[in-house]
């Protein structure tokens, strides 16, 4: 993994684990929180990028981490999927929406270029 030590390091991870922080906090609204279903898999979602960068990289292993960081790309399209409902319910609004969807896409860059490198020292 080259000088990476620690996953924590790892400069997705760490932009990951501030959005994991933004569906914590817009699903403890009262009416949000409601629907307890979305609020568990909007929150879900936004932990496994997290996870996922993590076991990954406690693989060792740069083809099994290329997978792991795919699953996380998956999970970062999983929250746009679940920020869409919360919009369509009016549980968020536009701006909060348009910040979520934004950060997920970068991150989703960030991992994509992240597996691609891993995939390059197979």
């Amino acid at each position: 993994m080259g000088t990476i030590k620690k996953f924590e390091e790892i400069e997705v991870w760490q932009r990951a684990r501030t959005l994991v922080q933004e569906p914590y906090h817009i699903s403890s609204d009262i009416t949000f929180s409601k629907d307890y279903a979305l609020k568990d898999q909007l929150r879900r979602a936004g932990i496994s990028i997290m996870a996922n960068i993590a076991d990954g990289f406690g693989r060792r292993s740069s083809k099994e981490f290329a997978n792991f960081l795919n699953i996380s790309h998956a999970s970062a399209s999983e929250v746009q999927f679940h920020i869409y409902i919360a919009f369509d319910q009016n549980f968020i609004q536009k701006g909060v929406f348009n910040k979520l969807y934004t950060e997920c896409e970068e991150i989703s860059k960030m991992l994509l270029g992240f597996q691609n490198y891993l995939r390059k020292l197979q």
